[in-house]
Formats: C-alpha cells, sequence, structure tokens
C-alpha cells in the first residue's frame, strides 16, 4: 500500500538567478561559436571575401602589340617607287640655316624621312636646340609636302672634349682622339634610340653640310652599294685672285697604303692613325684628291675609310652591329673605324668621287 506523499512545497522563482543565467549562457554559445569560426579559418587558411575589382578606365588605352617582319622591308636600288623609309641623323653644335634650307630641298618624299638630332648640353648647343626647334616647328605647321615624318630631339648625357667649336681648334691634331671619341658616342647613342624596325637606309649628314644635289638621297641608292659616301669640298673666295673656288674638305675618305699599315703595326693598342696631318705621312689614297673635273658623276671607287660628313648606310649594316667605335679600333676610330667594323662584318664601302658635297666655310 502506497505511502502517502507529504505536502509539496512550491519555491518562489528568483528571477535575478534567471536573468544571470541566462546572459552567462548566451555568451558561451557566443564564445564557442567564434572559436571555432578562427580555429577553422586558420587551420584551413581560408581566403578572405574580396569584393570585385572595378574594371580599370585605362584598358581601353593599352597601346597595340605591333609586329614587324623585317624580310618584308626592301633596301633597293629604287627608294622612291618602293616607298623605303629614311632616317637622316644629324650631330649638331651649332645650327647653320642652310644646313635647314638644303635639307628642305630634298626631293626624297618628305613622308619618308624622320628626322634625328643629338645637341650637347653647352651654351651653344642650347643656342643651337633652341633654333632648331623654331625651324622644326615652323616647317612641320607649314605646306604639307615639306613636312617630315617625324622629328627627334636629343641632347646628349656627357659633357663634349672641347668647350670651343672653332673649326681651327676642332682640328687640332693633339684634340682629335678625344674630340671624335665623343663624336662617336653621341653617332651611336642616335643611332641606337632612332633606327625604326621599317627603316631602309640611314643618311647621316653633318650640320655644317649646306649644298648638296636635291636628288642626293636617291643618287647614292641607285648604286645599291651597303656604305655610300660623295666627296665633301668646301667653296671659298680665293685671297689671291678674288674669285670664288673650291678645295677638298673631308680626308676621312681613303683606300689604305702599305705606309699607314707599317705605322699601325708599331703603334701601341690605344694609338690611333689620324689622316690630313703632316706629322703622320700614311701615303693613303685620299678619295678627295681622285676628283675629276670632266669625270663620270657615278663613278665609284673601293674604300677602306670613310668620312661622315654626308654618308649612307643600307640599314642592315647597322643592324648587324656595324657602329661608330670611341675606342681605338685597329688604329681607327669613329667614321673610319666604322667602315673597318663593316668590313669585318663583310660590308665594303665605297666613294664617289666626282659626286660632291660642300661643307660650311667658317
Amino acid at each position: 500500500m502506497a505511502r502517502p506523499l507529504g505536502p509539496v512545497r512550491l519555491r518562489r522563482t528568483n528571477y535575478l538567478t534567471l536573468c544571470i543565467g541566462a546572459i552567462l549562457c548566451l555568451f558561451i554559445i557566443y564564445f564557442l561559436s567564434h572559436t571555432g569560426s578562427s580555429s577553422q579559418t586558420t587551420n584551413a587558411t581560408r581566403p578572405p571575401t574580396r569584393k570585385p575589382a572595378a574594371k580599370s578606365s585605362l584598358i581601353g588605352e593599352r597601346p597595340p602589340v605591333r609586329r614587324f617582319n623585317l624580310n618584308n622591308v626592301t633596301i633597293t636600288p629604287d627608294p622612291i617607287g618602293n616607298r623605303e623609309a629614311v632616317l637622316i641623323l644629324t650631330p649638331m653644335a651649332r645650327f647653320y640655316q642652310e644646313y635647314w634650307d638644303n635639307l628642305l630641298k630634298l626631293q626624297y618624299p618628305h613622308d619618308l624621312i624622320t628626322l634625328g638630332f643629338i645637341l650637347p648640353k653647352t651654351k651653344e648647343g642650347n643656342a643651337a636646340t633652341t633654333a632648331l626647334q623654331a625651324q622644326i616647328t615652323k616647317t612641320q605647321k607649314g605646306s604639307a609636302k615639306d613636312r617630315f615624318r617625324g622629328v627627334i630631339i636629343e641632347r646628349q648625357d656627357f659633357d663634349p672634349p672641347l668647350s670651343s667649336q672653332d673649326e681651327s681648334e676642332r682640328h687640332k691634331m693633339e684634340n682629335q682622339k678625344a674630340r671624335r671619341a665623343s663624336m662617336s658616342r653621341a653617332r651611336n647613342s642616335l643611332l641606337f634610340t632612332t633606327l625604326g624596325a621599317d627603316t631602309s637606309w640611314v643618311l647621316w649628314l653633318d650640320s655644317d653640310i649646306v649644298e648638296t644635289p636635291p636628288t642626293l638621297i636617291q643618287d647614292l641608292a641607285a648604286h645599291d652599294k651597303p656604305i655610300i659616301v660623295p666627296n665633301c669640298y668646301q667653296r671659298y673666295n680665293d685671297p689671291t685672285t678674288g674669285k670664288a673656288a673650291e678645295r677638298p674638305y673631308d680626308f676621312n675618305s681613303w683606300q689604305d697604303s702599305p705606309t699607314a699599315q707599317e705605322i699601325a703595326n708599331k703603334m701601341g693598342p690605344d694609338d690611333i692613325i689620324l689622316e690630313g696631318y703632316s706629322e703622320m705621312a700614311t701615303y693613303r689614297a685620299l678619295m678627295t684628291y681622285m676628283f675629276e673635273i670632266n669625270g663620270q658623276k657615278n663613278m665609284e671607287v673601293d674604300l677602306d675609310g670613310v668620312g661622315g660628313t654626308a654618308l649612307l648606310v643600307k640599314a642592315d649594316v647597322h643592324r648587324d652591329g656595324a657602329m661608330f667605335p670611341p675606342f681605338p679600333f685597329y688604329h681607327l676610330i669613329e667614321t673610319e673605324g666604322f667602315a673597318k667594323m663593316a668590313r669585318r662584318l663583310g660590308w665594303h664601302a665605297t666613294g664617289l668621287p666626282n659626286y660632291k658635297v660642300y661643307h660650311y666655310n667658317e
């Protein structure tokens, strides 16, 4: 028989205790859930969620990919007919208006010609740059037929060895090695920064060449020679007769001689042979003295050295690596060293003794 239960007592609810318990439970649940989440992220190295990047406004401005097939770049005796690009390069220390006027007279299509200039950071170089830029602006804003395809102006990043550009100072024998080494650096800097993938011909034209035939480029290219140079003379007034006359100017285009080779064999590794000085008689055959009054204008002669007053070069010669050595190269330097380097690469130089260009007379 079941025993009767005693009286049941009901406890009064303690609401404070319930609230504390509820808060404690919520804290435990929050701590456990966030600790697990953090541990999971650490163990799985979950990458953070990133918002998709906004599309750049520059994507549409990216330059196109340009492709060049050098087999399609022609270098022919008919450069105008084949629309071949010509790069005219000029190291410039002084600006001569006659040089620019002669340049504008060239009958080669100007839309196929790119001009490149390099000037020293000197007082004279600054003045030359200002004068050059004025003429370029005038030409490029003028008649369409006179505008050139492009113009590049560079400033040398090294100081010239001579403070004066006077002709007498430039041609002193003791100044030649340093002066021509500096010229080589300027030529190479200009060449390596301007030669284009579509360039067919490079015409080196000194800034003091003030008179050439207007058909200079096509005349020289018609010979189809890798390196070709005309004869450079200088017009002047003869003081004995008072009449206009002309005289040889550039002595760097020559055929080598046994005497010059013997001199070279006795030289030290850093010595160079200089042409046109009585102190160093080489007995080379100089093209400047091969001129014939009634000779054929297109007569060709083989050369071992070339001058750079006006020099047309097939672009492939430069692409092969022929440049202007600023150091003694077989005891030659600058343009003469260039001819020797080109020959070592299999390219030969040609001269035109009866085809003349003219140097400014100071």
